[in-house]
């Protein structure tokens, strides 16, 4: 299947869309632009309860059944799978029933999309747990990224599930922020890239990708969940938007959600700029725009730009929201009301169902006995056998996991020495499988709205993990602290730990949750960037006792680690690394694995120096007229090796290039080491003089490049002079003619190999239709 879902394919070619709409009753288009949250326990028949969205509680209102609400057709079914620990056979007979109800009960016969969260694999119980985002990032490796995509895609295929929530394409701005862990990293390009992989592989397998949160999200105020957002058009414009730009220009995304926030004071789901000026006049999207839950109900009771639920929808309506999730609070009545009474013309509902039947006829929804051959393929799989964590989706969660990890310091005590015979392992983080994994598994995000249900996967701690790894080691497991509570009973007992053992491995970090109920993830902001509870008193009380202790993180964020840099043998940090995460950290620790992660995001120096991205210009600098030290303690792209990496001969195929051209920028890099490893190659470009401001340094392209001991390749870089465009002070977007610096470094702050460029020509006003992806080939010399 073509990895455009957009209905741009089937637009003015497929007459059904048109003609179906001409039939339809104000209540049946109505019905086409809401989903169902039913929030049922299909296997107990029982309610749920606890909050898995934003007020969950305060704004589900009640509904009178299935039957009830869906007597005119339905839009989407929200989570069938993804709401509670349901077995998969159960599920589908659920999902058949619905399906088959659809087709049987009412007029038009139309099937519902399915949708469910897919941000670390399919968010449903006993399904494969990838590596969180910032995983993804750290690897620099779009194409596994894709292969992971494609495989979470292939799992909610197979369940008939049409659409997915995911990737989130929000650029990290503030390390405060609860939801860092959802997103790639700070720099755009790489999450565009990244994100665009992932928009392919998902859409590979037919399954719709939904880019969130559109716009604006992560530069809150304050790092807070659902705060206003203070950033400018130029901000707007030049970081936060691009991935989005990419995602759906070069990955043909088929689906976007709006943003919570409130950018300038207004609202994103009021927002017809962003919602149809940006991304249908400009960039020509024509899928879907779904509503973020709530967030239409939420312009009455959040934001205040609407007097009641009636207008509430209006306004998200003719800004470009076509369909209200989770369920119909808005879109049903009040939107009805609005029409009848002659408020809203009615053409203005027929835009949004146009759109959403064009995509359900890409997907084959408006087929003859769509419903009825849905409801029967949900019946058949139920009755086979349904494994949602099949061994070749769990090695590509291991080698992603494996790629992701960073090695921030290593004074020598990695790899763990063969005579090292006694290891302490201590800490919260050490002998929880839970920890290794975001806020949007199912393990973190549903389960614990149902205490005493199993985890339903097999996932190794890394205390397991080290004893497979060291079988002839004596490992003495002490947890010694919680992750967040303020309990120091602990502490003596893993310190005399530590004390009979040649080493000690703490692992510390976070516990994923929502809304408070965890130290990362959705809510779970921190106005403090020191590890959560005690845990920095409980790894200084170890290093205290005088045993070399290597510090292993599992987070969703950076956090300030200063002082475990000074004191440490090694620190090593696993943004949330997924099921397989254990292995790979373990494998690290005994040289089975070298290390290849870099970091997405910088790690930061003090949560006063937040908001912080090295995208900063000359004036967000350290400077010796403030006494506050904003540089990171390790920034963005840094990653330590067992091996040694030479870069050199760097070359540039044209002193002079045109504005609206490109030029290739080609480099060497070599493993001078004795063991096999991956280098990634990071390009860098500078403005010297322009129009406005322009960040110190930008990432213009990337390489994750593996080589054998003492083999050598050119990376080969074909730079559009497109990634060096702005927006100038009239917000056009721009390549401006001017000098640029490049530089290829080991992070943004270690350059290792210099060039420059000199753009000539006019202005030249960026097109949507120009490049905006770098080419790069590796070629083995």
């Amino acid at each position: 299947m073509s990895t455009d879902l957009s209905p741009s394919t089937t637009t003015g070619s497929d007459p059904r869309p048109a003609a179906l709409l001409a039939r339809m009753t104000l209540e049946e288009k109505l019905a086409q632009l809401v989903g169902l949250w039913e929030g049922r326990d299909h296997a107990a028949d029982t309610d749920t309860d606890g909050d898995v969205a934003p007020m969950q509680d305060s704004m589900q209102s009640g509904h009178a059944g299935f039957d009830s609400f869906a007597r005119d057709g339905l839009g989407q079914l929200t989570r069938v799978f993804g709401t509670a620990p349901v077995e998969p056979a159960d599920g589908l007979t659920h999902l058949a029933d619905r399906q088959r109800r659809l087709g049987a009960a009412t007029r038009l016969r139309i099937p519902a999309v399915v949708h469910e969260e897919c941000l670390t694999g399919l968010a449903a119980w006993r399904a494969t747990t990838f590596p969180a985002p910032p995983s993804w990032g750290a690897a620099f490796d779009p194409g596994l990224v894709e292969e992971m995509a494609a495989a979470i895609g292939t799992t909610m295929a197979g369940l008939g599930v049409h659409q997915g929530l995911a990737p989130v394409l929000d650029v990290v701005r503030d390390a405060r922020w609860g939801r860092v862990e959802e997103c790639i990293g700070e720099d755009p390009y790489l999450v565009g890239t990244i994100g665009t992989a992932y928009v392919r592989g998902l859409q590979s397998a037919g399954v719709v990708a939904t880019l969130k949160h559109f716009v604006g999200y992560s530069a809150s105020q304050s790092g807070r969940n659902l705060a206003p957002v203070h950033a400018g058009p130029r901000e707007l414009a030049d970081v936060l938007l691009p991935p989005f730009e990419m995602a759906v220009l070069d990955g043909g995304a088929g689906s976007v959600m709006n943003s919570y926030a409130e950018v300038d004071g207004l609202p994103v789901a009021a927002d017809a700029g962003l919602l149809t000026g940006v991304l249908r006049d400009r960039w020509g999207f024509t899928g879907t725009v779904v509503a973020d839950y709530f967030s239409i109900a939420f312009l009455h009771t959040l934001h205040g730009t609407a007097g009641d639920l009636g207008a509430a929808a209006e306004q998200a309506l003719v800004a470009g929201i076509d369909v209200e999730l989770p369920t119909g609070t808005a879109y049903l009545e009040p939107l009805a009301e609005r029409v009848r009474s002659g408020g809203l013309p009615e053409h203005v509902v027929d835009r949004a169902v146009l759109r959403v039947l064009e995509q359900k006829a890409h997907l084959g929804l408006l087929d003859d006995g769509a419903a009825a051959r849905a409801a029967d393929q949900a019946t058949a799989r139920a009755a086979a056998p349904v494994d949602l964590d099949p061994p070749e989706h769990r090695a590509i969660a291991a080698r992603l996991a494996e790629q992701s990890v960073v090695l921030l310091h290593d004074d020598g005590a990695l790899p763990l020495a063969p005579g090292t015979r006694r290891i302490a392992v201590l800490g919260p983080n050490a002998d929880d499988p839970a920890a290794l994994m975001g806020c949007y598994s199912f393990a973190n995000h549903v389960l614990p709205q149902h205490p005493g249900t199993e985890l339903g996967l097999d996932v190794p701690t890394v205390l397991e993990a080290l004893r497979h790894e060291r079988p002839g080691a004596e490992l003495v497991h002490v947890r010694g602290c919680d992750v967040d509570t303020s309990d120091r009973s602990g502490f003596d007992a893993a310190v005399r730990a530590a004390a009979d053992s040649d080493l000690a491995v703490v692992v510390a970090g976070d516990r994923a949750g929502l809304f408070g109920r965890g130290t990362s993830g959705e809510g779970c902001d921190t106005d403090t960037l020191e590890l959560p509870g005690v845990q920095r008193e409980f790894v200084e009380a170890v290093l205290d006792g005088g045993t070399p202790v290597v510090l292993v993180l599992l987070t969703g964020r950076p956090y300030v680690l200063d002082w475990a840099l000074a004191r440490c043998a090694a620190v090593v940090q696993a943004f949330f690394p997924g099921q397989e995460g254990a292995g790979a950290v373990a494998g690290v620790l005994s040289g089975r694995i070298n290390p290849s992660g870099r970091l997405p995001v910088s790690l930061p120096r003090s949560a006063g120096a937040q908001p912080y991205s090295y995208l900063h210009p000359r004036l967000g600098a350290a400077s010796p007229v403030t006494a506050i030290d904003t540089a990171p303690v390790r920034p963005f792209g840094f990653g330590l090796s067992y091996t040694r990496f030479s870069h050199s001969d760097l070359r540039i195929d044209r002193a002079r290039v045109p504005t609206d051209g490109a030029f290739t920028v080609t480099c060497r890099v070599r493993n001078d080491g004795d063991r096999a490893g991956a280098d990634v190659v990071q390009l860098y470009g500078t403005d010297t003089v322009a129009s406005v401001t322009r960040p110190q340094r930008a990432l213009l392209g990337y390489a994750r490049v593996p080589l054998e001991p003492g083999a050598a390749a050119d990376v080969v870089f074909d730079v559009p002079a497109r990634r060096l465009a702005l927006h100038d002070r009239r917000m056009c977007h721009v390549v401006e003619p001017g000098a640029v610096e490049l530089f290829v470094g080991t992070s943004c702050t270690d350059p290792v190999l210099h060039g420059a460029v000199e753009l000539v020509g006019p202005v030249h006003e960026v097109r949507v239709t120009d490049r905006r992806i770098v080419d790069v080939r590796v070629v083995p010399c």
